[in-house]
């Protein structure tokens, strides 16, 4: 009597990532084609090959599927660089090539089509939408603000800055001139540009 081979059971954690993988794409695919107020629970699940409860039994909203896409972009495209998902700005002892090197990478990241439609879909959205303005200040923009304070304390230990200077503004002086020439397309937006904040900001901020 030959012997039954016992059935398989199915993979249900390798069949949730590939479900979760593909909402993930369809969600940031949506936002670049259409745009974010045109972006649907019904369309992403569609795209995805997915029930729409599928999507709901992991989120509460588009807004949540596609910042956790794109935060799992950055670290998929950290992965495939081969560089560590969790990011500090380089302490190599010279603060003007350390911020002058991470804003270049910035540049590179916000004209890389994978990212630009998401982010600036992502920052357009959160001022006229409240819930996800926070969300995104929590979930994205503060983490990577919070690499500039530190990286500006440590100069501030070194000597290299005031120590009566606020980081938390201070930061703003490169930071948010970049944002908004990025976001408005108000001149041109490159390594010129990016180097040039950083000189004109630390001139302001070295010791007296």
């Amino acid at each position: 009597m030959a012997t039954q081979k016992p059935a398989q059971v199915p993979d249900v954690t390798r069949r949730s990532a590939r479900s979760r993988r593909a909402i993930y794409d369809a969600a940031l695919a949506l936002v670049a084609e259409v745009g974010y107020p045109r972006t649907t629970i019904e369309g992403i699940a569609a795209r995805a090959g997915v029930g729409k409860q599928t999507i709901y039994r992991w989120w509460s909203s588009k807004a949540d599927v596609l910042l956790e896409a794109f935060l799992d972009l950055g670290e998929q495209a950290a992965q495939a660089a081969g560089q560590q998902t969790t990011y500090a700005i380089p302490d190599t002892g010279d603060l003007a090539a350390d911020l002058k090197a991470v804003l270049r990478a910035t540049v590179d990241e916000l004209t890389d089509p994978r990212f630009e439609a998401p982010s600036r879909a992502l920052a357009a959205e959160g001022v006229v939408n409240e819930q996800l303005g926070r969300e995104f200040v929590t979930k994205l923009l503060e983490p990577s603000l919070q690499l500039y304070v530190d990286r500006l304390r440590a100069a501030q230990d070194a000597g290299q800055v005031r120590a009566d200077v606020d980081p938390r503004i201070a930061l703003e002086l490169f930071v948010s001139p970049l944002a908004q020439r990025w976001l408005q397309r108000t001149g041109p937006f490159g390594y010129d540009y990016t180097d040039t904040l950083v000189d004109y900001a630390l001139y302001g901020l070295a010791p007296r």
